[in-house]
């Protein structure tokens, strides 16, 4: 069998199986089973497929995933988030779109911490678009910065996300999540800004009311009280890990542990919030393992039945320039964001795309930073961005998938900025790690 006819016949199985409603995990597990009778010769071709997958689930560097997770639902559902919410809002006090700036600023610290975008964008557009329709906001100043908050959360540590791509591209998982703090900061410059333009340019999009009066001491105690708490546990881990006292998975440990010690400060962990908390980090967890487990078996069956190798060769053998190259991908990382979840766009283009970046003479962390960017910016691209129908699901029922789209295109063009950017100047995102 020709490398383009493997290609098609392994891709074509994973997408029939997905669009007959199996889940992404089983499916690709399928496919692997089928593929390794097939190109690795029978029975035993599946026992060897299966010992070398069980084997990729033995990486110390899937540590941090569980305990990422574990350290945003106990955040969530302790009710430690939407104090932080609270505080920020009134901090702000009378500054023209002040719950703009709250969106961006805690839904920034809630999605990173969180590492789900869509759960994310689900929770923001079902609290805060409501409450700014009611106050005045025209819709791009409620629902444009919910969606721009994603693609903080992928690429401000701790981001779950990214441990899990860095564990399938097999690259350091620390030099990833550290590569990612200088562009993650430029962004938020970038969304702030958007949202201060936004207010000069039409003032009656976030009309100013009237709010509680504070002195500076009351809000420096808020501050102290309950901004400055929450954002050490992240500023530590990120501090810890940069200066190499503590791997990427013990980072992960004290930040579990120091929201855990927050929660019990504050008086508000309870029995009924840990069990959720365990409860969705389980559930993901187990998600996300069975991912890393058919991932790793595709690799190999590409690898095996020479898919990878001749599509490198195919791709190559154009001549393009090493720029020409990564727009194409970039581009099929948006063509497939209409269509597809995060995790299930990496199954599918990590064992290709990472070969083919390295032969190019890309180095892994930077590639990986410009990937995880990717697969948030499709989340938001019109007409079938996912993240624009969670947006549609949860805001008031009159608000338009045409107002959903524009308020998105300013936000998308903050990220597509600092791609340009990243590409520019590429130790914006390489010097943190080479230091």
């Amino acid at each position: 069998m020709e490398w383009y006819e493997a290609l098609a016949f392994l891709l074509g199985t994973i997408m029939f199986l997905m669009a007959i409603g199996m889940p992404v995990a089983i499916a690709f597990l399928a496919a692997n089973i089928v593929g390794a009778w097939i190109f690795m010769g029978g029975e035993r071709g599946i026992a060897q497929m299966l010992n070398n997958g069980l084997g990729s689930l033995t990486s110390y560097a899937l540590v941090p995933i569980p305990l990422f997770l574990l350290m945003g639902e106990i955040f969530f559902h302790t009710g430690l988030g939407g104090r932080m919410f609270n505080a920020i809002d009134k901090l702000l006090g009378r500054l023209p779109g002040r719950l703009s700036y709250v969106t961006v600023l805690g839904g920034t610290a809630f999605s990173t911490l969180s590492g789900s975008s869509m759960g994310s964008t689900a929770l923001l557009g079902s609290l805060m678009v409501p409450e700014m329709i009611n106050r005045g906001y025209k819709s791009h100043m409620s629902i444009g910065p919910i969606l721009g908050t994603g693609g903080l959360a992928i690429i401000i540590p701790p981001s779950a996300l990214a441990v899990l791509l860095a564990t399938l591209a097999q690259i350091d998982v620390g030099a990833l999540l550290i590569a990612g703090i200088i562009p993650g900061l430029l962004l938020a410059g970038f969304y702030i800004l958007t949202i201060w333009i936004q207010t000069k340019i039409d003032p009656d999009a976030a009309p100013a009311y009237e709010v509680e009066a504070m002195s500076l001491g009351q809000k420096i105690g808020l501050l102290l009280q309950e901004v400055v708490p929450m954002v050490s546990v992240m500023v530590i881990i990120v501090f810890m890990m940069i200066n190499g006292v503590v791997t990427p998975s013990e980072a992960a440990a004290f930040g579990a542990l120091g929201v855990l010690i927050l929660a019990v400060v504050y008086k508000c962990l309870t029995v009924e919030a840990m069990k959720k908390s365990i409860t969705g980090a389980l559930r993901v967890t187990l998600m996300a393992y069975l991912i890393v487990f058919g991932s790793a078996t595709f690799s190999q069956l590409l690898a095996f039945s020479g898919a990878s190798r001749g599509l490198i060769e195919w791709a190559t053998s154009f001549e393009l320039l090493p720029l020409a190259m990564l727009l194409v991908m970039f581009a099929v990382l948006l063509l497939l964001g209409m269509f597809m979840e995060q995790i299930s766009m990496m199954l599918l283009t990590v064992p290709i795309f990472f070969p083919l970046a390295l032969s190019l003479g890309f180095d892994p962390i930077w590639f990986g930073l410009i990937m995880l960017l990717a697969l948030e910016i499709s989340f938001t691209t019109p007409p079938f961005g996912l993240l624009l129908f969670v947006m549609k699901g949860v805001a008031p029922p009159e608000t338009t998938m045409r107002e959903i789209y524009t308020s998105a295109f300013p936000f998308i063009g903050c990220s597509l900025l600092l791609v340009s950017l990243l590409v520019m100047f590429p130790q914006l995102a390489l010097w943190l790690p080479n230091q």
